[in-house]
């Protein structure tokens, strides 16, 4: 039986919302990977541009797009869960639901970084965006196992 008001789609749902966060993170380890190799290709022009426009077709395609569909759907599947009624052992849900707002700052900040390339200026060193890349690795580890684990 499927739970709340979702009832016979809840499935339907759930699997969405699990083919879409896979799009995005698809993107969410593409795209940093895309930032350092245009800051590192920032001094041929030609090049900057070809990074530009991957960024840009990255962006527009597969990341903002999966993004909005995973919290549309998340939202759906959290209601549905309780998470505003009051639904007593919904800690995990909790954790999970303030990893997806940071890792969409995150995502925020590295299209952000991409348009600021794009210009031709920089801020981060080509180290620190490699450590950065890691990001979306970290948080959907976390997720995924309070998802699986739930453990509170």
């Amino acid at each position: 039986m499927e739970p709340g008001f979702l009832g016979a789609t809840y499935l339907w749902v759930k699997a969405a919302h699990l083919i879409f966060v896979i799009f995005w993170m698809a993107g969410l380890f593409m795209l940093p990977r895309y930032l350092v190799y245009h800051q590192e290709g920032l001094g041929d022009p030609a090049e900057a541009a070809r990074w530009t426009d991957r960024e840009n077709k990255l962006r527009r395609i597969i990341l903002t797009p999966a993004m909005v569909i995973v919290w549309v759907l998340g939202i759906l599947l959290s209601i549905n869960a309780g998470l505003l009624a009051g639904v007593p052992g919904l800690g995990w849900l909790h954790a999970k639901l303030l990893i997806v707002v940071a890792l969409s700052g995150y995502h925020g900040w590295a299209v952000g970084y991409a348009k600021k390339l794009a210009r031709g200026r920089t801020g981060v060193s080509n180290k620190a965006l490699r450590m950065m890349n890691e990001i979306p690795a970290l948080a959907v580890t976390l997720i995924v196992i309070l998802v699986i684990v739930k453990p509170f």
